[in-house]
């Protein structure tokens, strides 16, 4: 079996045994639970309940030749069908969980993120909370923050650059920081480059509501700071570097 398909249908929510039951009988055409069974490589006595698990998300369908059942995996665009059908269900829950997403006790939160996967998401949320003017000031070392997924990090640019926003970065000197600085006006940004002997280990982004502290050398971590008064401290701080800086 292609584990890459299994693997897709793991994140559909389907258990392993009905995705391979669901790939073996895709595979076949009509068939019989025996040779489902067997071309899934899971046991005659656990295929009839998986199909039923199936038949009830509706990927597998039931026909009767003679005195004979046999069963016919429905077409893969159902799959597309569920996809959607999932993200509408989360679309129409999202006002649920915010109202359980209660912040109103406090204006601060710290909060802590672990790895690659959780990086994405800092960054997803930061484009999602920005607005058009809004300021955004970075002190980067951009050579690491490109190298830690340079895919990712090159889309999540372009994405900010489409927003409009008042972008000001603080780069460690590279030959990448002053490429950029060389096309900043294509970009909307304004670029300043530190001194030589700048070492950032962290990249800073203050934002209008929110600080981010992203740590570009293993391990991969952020601290996400949405008090007002830090918020607050961090612009002005940023503000005294780049006014120092040439």
């Amino acid at each position: 079996m292609d584990k890459k398909l299994i693997h897709t249908l793991l994140n559909l929510g389907l258990s392993e045994n009905e995705a391979l039951v669901y790939l073996g009988a895709l595979s076949l055409g009509s068939a019989n639970a025996t040779d489902i069974a067997r071309a899934a490589g899971v046991k005659r006595t656990t295929v009839y309940n998986v199909i039923e698990m199936l038949k009830h998300k509706g990927l597998i369908s039931q026909e009767i030749k003679g005195f004979k059942e046999y069963y016919i995996a429905e077409h893969p665009n159902r799959l597309k069908i569920m996809l959607e059908n999932k993200n509408q269900e989360l679309r129409d829950s999202i006002p649920a969980f915010l109202g359980m997403f209660n912040l109103k006790g406090s204006d601060s939160t710290i909060k802590y993120y672990e790895g690659e996967e959780a990086m994405k998401l800092v960054y997803e949320d930061i484009l999602a909370n920005l607005k058009r003017n809004d300021f955004y000031l970075a002190i980067s070392d951009t050579e690491k923050f490109q190298n830690l997924n340079e895919k990712y990090f090159s889309a999540f640019l372009k994405k900010r650059t489409n927003l409009f926003v008042q972008t000001r970065l603080l780069l460690q000197d590279s030959a990448l920081a002053r490429e950029r600085k060389k096309f900043e006006k294509n970009v909307h940004e304004q670029i300043k480059i530190l001194p030589p002997n700048t070492d950032l280990v962290t990249n800073m982004i203050i934002i209008p509501d929110r600080i981010i502290i992203h740590q570009l050398v293993p391990p991969i971590n952020a601290i996400v700071i949405t008090n007002p008064s830090v918020i607050q401290m961090g612009k002005q701080v940023f503000e005294i570097i780049w006014n120092s800086t040439l």
